[in-house]
């Protein structure tokens, strides 16, 4: 069967990690002791790798806001990467992202137009073009006022998608 993909260089080359541990540092605790909550120092793609094992299929929701891939400088990562070198960092997060979802779980995905419209077709990909919600536009509160040559740069994108949107329930906001 056919279909229409996205390719890139690197794509089909099958990243291996390893199951992974995560190590309590109670050095680091902070506030209730008997909270479920975690802050995790380290490598994101390893740190998930450890997630899955205890949380996999059990994440009602995901907010991820990855590199924009804009050049800027940043201490703690690199954010001017060759667009396929981006892409193999993205998917083996998401598909493990996927994986920690429950079933009427959702991931919200931030981004600007860098990568947003690449990233919406690796999303098609690893969640089912039909798992796609939406592309919530958002205004950024820090963006300069209409000062783009050609059109408005003020506002970044959020992707929305189901791990089964037979399952999403979403509750609307009632106005008045």
């Amino acid at each position: 069967m056919q279909k229409l993909e996205l390719t890139w260089i690197g794509k089909n080359e099958e990243l291996r990690v390893e199951p992974r541990i995560l190590l309590h540092d109670e050095s680091k605790d902070y506030g209730d002791s008997n909270s479920e909550n975690m802050l995790i120092h380290g490598d994101n793609l390893l740190a998930l790798k450890a997630l899955e094992q205890e949380y996999a299929g059990k994440v009602k929701c995901v907010y991820i806001d990855p590199p924009y891939n804009t050049g800027s400088a940043f201490e703690h990562y690199d954010d001017n990467l060759e667009h396929s070198i981006w892409l193999n960092l993205m998917v083996p997060r998401l598909e493990i992202l996927k994986r920690l979802l429950c079933k009427e779980g959702i991931i919200w995905i931030s981004l600007d137009d860098n990568e947003a419209h690449y990233l919406k077709v690796i999303s098609d990909e690893i969640f089912g073009r039909k798992n796609f919600i939406a592309d919530v536009a958002w205004e950024k509160s820090d963006s300069p006022r209409m000062d783009a040559k050609l059109f408005s740069s003020r506002y970044d994108h959020t992707l929305v998608y189901a791990k089964n949107i037979e399952h999403v329930k979403i509750n609307q906001v009632k106005t008045t």
